[in-house]
């Protein structure tokens, strides 16, 4: 084999379709662009979501919902977070550092989920009802 007899493997290449190249190519006239219409002329599109001047569904249907841009700025842990981190005192820096909650986080709420058998001092945390008392019943305590 040399370099000046290499070709690839035969029909992994094929000629570009050449448009607008007269009608022996097949594709003269009208260049593969149908006859008259937006479709066929340059620059003719629609946008998207556009129904032919009907009201698009995105319009015809009600809007509904809210979600707030504070939410990725709120976090949340759960007691068995919290008994596997091996702290006494856990404040927000401490959960930034175990990788816990994201750099982003400001607020973070301990959730009752799992279970917490040592003593644990929350400070600047929130908890709600359930894991506050989980976490008053283990000896810690909620500031």
């Amino acid at each position: 084999m040399q370099l000046n007899t290499i070709k690839p493997a035969a029909g992994s290449k094929h000629a570009k379709r050449r448009v607008a190249r007269g009608m022996g190519s097949g594709l003269g006239k009208t260049a593969g662009r149908g006859h008259n219409g937006q479709h066929s002329r340059a620059g003719g599109y629609h946008k998207v979501g556009f129904e032919g001047g009907q009201m698009p569904l995105q319009r015809r249907l009600p809007k509904r919902g809210f979600k707030s841009a504070a939410l990725k700025f709120v976090g949340e842990i759960t007691l068995a977070d919290l008994q596997r981190l091996d702290k006494d005192e856990v404040d927000l820096l401490t959960l930034k550092a175990a990788g816990l909650v994201g750099e982003l986080i400001k607020h973070v709420k301990v959730i009752k989920a799992g279970e917490l058998s040592r003593k644990v001092a929350l400070k600047g945390l929130g908890a709600t009802v359930g894991a506050k008392a989980a976490i008053e019943a283990a000896g810690g305590s909620v500031a």
